[in-house]
This record gives C-alpha cells, structure tokens and sequence, in this order.
C-alpha cells in the first residue's frame, strides 16, 4: 500500500469509528451527544483537539485531521507532498505514541544544529528511519495519542 492510500485508510477508519457511536441517555452531565465504541482512534480526543462537530463530519473534515496527524496542514498538502515526506509523516503516524510531532522537529533542529546543515528531504528521512530502527525514541515516554492501537488496516 503506498503512503497516499494509507492516509485514505486512516481517514476512512476515523469516519468509521466516529460513526460507531449511540445517543448518550446522559446529556444533561455530558457535553458530548453521542458515546463511541471506536476501534481505532480515540475519538474524542480528536474531536476535540480538532475542533470537529459531533453532527458535522464528513470524509473531508476526517482527511483534513489525518493530514493534521500526520504533521501537514491540510489534506491537499499531504498529498501533493513528496514521497520522501509522504515516508516520513507515515513513520512518525505509526510512532505517534512514541514522539510526538514538535519532538521530531525540535530533534532534527538538533541534528542541524550540530551538523551546521539544512536537511533535505532525503537526509530527514534517512535520519528518521535510523532514529526508530536504533529505537532513538521508546514507549518509556507517554504521549497523547489518538490511536487506540497498532493496527493501521
């Protein structure tokens, strides 16, 4: 599966999991409308993180929140974006648990830093690979998360 239809995938699974919800008989101490039983995002927490309406979303808005995921600003970024990128954003998707986005950039800051460089594309991702195959970045460290687990299909 290349790194595009992967995103859909993930797109598709949040609309899926949003929709997997009942009316919640407990609205007057709830703010949300609905309870979710979701299988793979914690969805909630991306409805609230990205401002996304209980009776409002749509695929559109879904693709929007992956692309923000995933570290992009939007959707049609993301997959205009170069495979190199496309790569890394995948890496970092799957890892969320591990780093979270302004940790990868505050580390590759570092690494430019120290090298006195500006990373291309194809440098950045060769670092990325070589940080989670070295396991650089490790479950010791908690972060929000918004997948519920490690299945991505």
């Amino acid at each position: 599966m290349n790194t595009i239809d992967f995103f859909k995938l993930q797109s598709k699974n949040l609309l899926k999991d949003f929709k997997r919800r009942k009316p919640n008989s407990d609205k007057q101490n709830n703010a949300w409308k609905y309870e979710y039983e979701p299988k793979h995002f914690d969805v909630l927490l991306v409805m609230m993180d990205f401002n996304l309406e209980e009776e409002k979303l749509t695929l559109m808005k879904a693709q929007h929140a992956i692309a923000q995921m995933a570290g992009f600003e939007k959707w049609t970024v993301l997959i205009k974006a170069s495979e190199p990128d496309l790569k890394i954003a995948k890496i970092l998707y799957e890892n969320q648990h591990k780093v979270d986005l302004p940790m990868w950039l505050f580390y590759l800051a570092e690494v430019e830093e120290m090298n006195q460089t500006i990373l291309d594309s194809e440098s950045k991702l060769a670092i990325c690979e070589d940080a989670f195959e070295r396991e650089y970045f490790d479950d010791s460290v908690s972060f929000d998360c918004y997948l519920l687990d490690k299945k991505y299909g």
